[in-house]
């Protein structure tokens, strides 16, 4: 399960990922990412796919801050990224 919450202090959206993310996810995430300006919360991320790991990588190439990402979710980022 997947919720996706949104705040915003007016200039920059935070959009918080809460839960287990997997591929089926990625279009509603997509949709969220279309606004101008924001970063992605990852703190409570606890468990993704493969899939997801690939998407955040793509996101990061393009300049997409993220902040509060666990260690093993940047791990698993970064030796997907070395496999490429």
């Amino acid at each position: 399960m997947l919720r996706i919450e949104t705040n915003s202090d007016g200039e920059t959206t935070t959009i918080r990922l809460i839960g287990r993310m997997q591929s089926e996810h990625l279009d509603e995430l997509k949709r969220q990412l279309e606004r101008p300006r924001f970063v992605l919360d990852l703190a409570e991320l606890t468990l993704i796919d493969v899939d997801v790991v690939r998407f955040l990588n793509s996101c990061q190439r393009e300049g997409i801050e993220f902040v509060n990402c666990s260690p093993y979710i940047r791990e698993w980022m970064r030796r997907e990224e070395q496999e490429a």
